[in-house]
């Protein structure tokens, strides 16, 4: 029963990576969304003296 806390350790070493892994492309994905709403769509936007205009 010697090999038993190795096999029990690798699976939490992957488990934890898993974990890690995600964290990180969850990070890079909310960070990806954040810098498409700081971009100003040009369809929606129009100048101040346009709309004065109409």
């Amino acid at each position: 029963m010697g090999s038993k806390p190795d096999i029990i350790r690798a699976i939490v070493l992957i488990f934890a990576a898993g974990l890690v892994v995600t964290g990180f492309t969850s990070i890079q994905a909310s960070e990806d969304k954040r810098a498409d709403r700081q971009v100003p769509s040009a369809s929606f936007m129009q100048p101040a003296d346009q709309r004065l205009n109409r």
